[in-house]
């Protein structure tokens, strides 16, 4: 008789996991429900999570799920953390090691949005992107994640530092190549469970440099599921990358459909203001600053080493920067005459392509977009002629350059970020 109801009880849990399964996705399912275990206790449905931040997380994102279909079983649920003397029972994947550290801890702030936010100069370009960090770092808002993207130097980065200092709660931010190493790590050491509650285990999560986990398709998984939880528990995302999702390269649909899904708002390159106040905050007199500003590419890293140079040699010299000196110390970093290969390569950083990509055959979408961008830029920035125009792009003709003019005024009219981002490079190339 004791043979029989064992039969009955394993069918029945067999039936509940498949039914619970068909109400979840599948990542959702295999990711947080099939490592539980499973037990019936009289009328009770017993789930065991292996530690009580898994068995808060699906109590609080799952329950309904859980509940509805135990009721059709006629049985309650309830949720149970497994005790550290008992025995581990193995699971679909045999992770039985469930400790986890990470290399660099997180941080607990709770500096105030003035003051955290003080270290970026604002600048009419990034009054709304900015304005949407600070917004973030005050409490859980409804557009995450928020996703922060320009060429290098622009300041995505140090954004992301500032929402880590302003942001009240538990924090965590990752480099995108911090996150894979971590993972595989997690992998490797048979805590990959501890690794997603600890990832779990916070109020904002910051992820610097998305564009790093491109082509990993484990990580890519993981990372998926992991912004889908995040969001389920009312927790923020942050994400940084080098190009708007679409234009992200190695990510499949669903990955840059993901990314997209909440707020997107892009961070202009440093103007010629923003680049005279960064000289002067290190400490670079006035007139020099304002001299050397418009001569200095539109990259922060380029402005933050300039000024490195010129405080170094003052404190070694023992004499004040004037601007001869200055001038003679960057004759390798001013800018001189804008050549229209020049332009090109500026604008290359600019929109996170490679020069030898825009110039060679390279036909993905990212490069394309780019490539008649730089197009209609040059042809409202100079006097060259469109035969001109297509030799410096990579020996185009001067049909396949009308053509792409046509196409950007065209995308312009819809596209209000790209007709900015446009008009702005042309400003930046007269």
């Amino acid at each position: 008789m004791q043979v029989a109801v064992k039969k009955i009880t394993m069918t029945n849990l067999e039936q509940i996991k498949e039914a619970i399964a068909a109400k979840m996705d599948s990542a959702s399912f295999s990711s947080w429900i099939a490592p539980l275990q499973f037990d019936v206790s009289g009328d009770t449905l017993v789930l065991t999570a292996q530690n009580q931040f898994s068995a808060d997380f699906i109590g609080s994102v799952h329950a309904n799920v859980l509940n509805s279909v135990a009721a059709e079983f006629g049985l309650n649920v309830k949720l149970a953390v497994k005790g550290t003397t008992v025995v581990a029972a193995p699971v679909a994947n045999d992770n039985n090691v469930q400790a986890y550290a990470p290399k660099t801890e997180d941080k607990v702030n709770n500096v105030s949005s003035a003051v955290a936010f003080d270290s970026f100069i604002l600048c009419e370009e990034n009054a709304f992107v900015v304005s949407a960090c600070k917004k973030l770092a005050a409490g859980v808002v409804p557009f995450s994640p928020l996703f922060i993207y320009g060429p290098a130097g622009c300041g995505k980065s140090l954004l992301a530092d500032c929402i880590e200092a302003a942001s009240n709660g538990r924090v965590i931010k990752m480099s995108g190549g911090q996150f894979v190493s971590e993972f595989a790590r997690s992998l490797h050491d048979r805590s990959v469970f501890a690794f997603k509650d600890f990832c779990r285990n916070c109020d904002t999560f910051i992820l610097d440099d998305v564009q790093t986990l491109a082509g990993k398709r484990a990580t890519c998984e993981e990372f998926i599921q992991l912004v889908i939880d995040l969001r389920a528990a009312g927790k923020n995302v942050v994400l940084t990358a080098n190009a708007a999702p679409n234009n992200l390269s190695g990510f499949d649909r669903r990955m840059q459909s993901l990314l997209a899904s909440g707020l997107v708002a892009d961070v202009a390159a440093p103007t010629v203001n923003v680049k005279r106040v960064m000289l002067m905050r290190a400490g670079v007199s006035e007139e020099v600053a304002s001299s050397l500003a418009a001569r200095i590419a539109g990259d922060g890293h380029l402005v933050g080493g300039v000024a490195m140079k010129i405080k170094t040699y003052a404190d070694l010299m023992g004499e004040k920067v004037t601007l001869e000196i200055a001038q003679r110390l960057l004759s390798d970093t001013l800018q001189k005459a804008k050549t229209p290969i020049a332009m090109v390569k500026s604008m290359c950083e600019k929109l996170g392509v490679s020069y030898d990509a825009v110039c060679g055959k390279g036909r993905s979408r990212a490069v394309v977009l780019a490539r008649q961008m730089m197009m209609a830029v040059l042809k409202g920035a100079t006097s060259m002629s469109l035969t001109e125009i297509g030799r410096v792009c990579g020996d185009r003709d001067h049909a396949t350059v009308l053509y792409a003019i046509s196409q950007v005024e065209k995308m312009k009219k819809t596209d209000l970020v790209l007709a900015a981002q446009i008009n702005q490079m042309i400003e930046e190339c007269k």
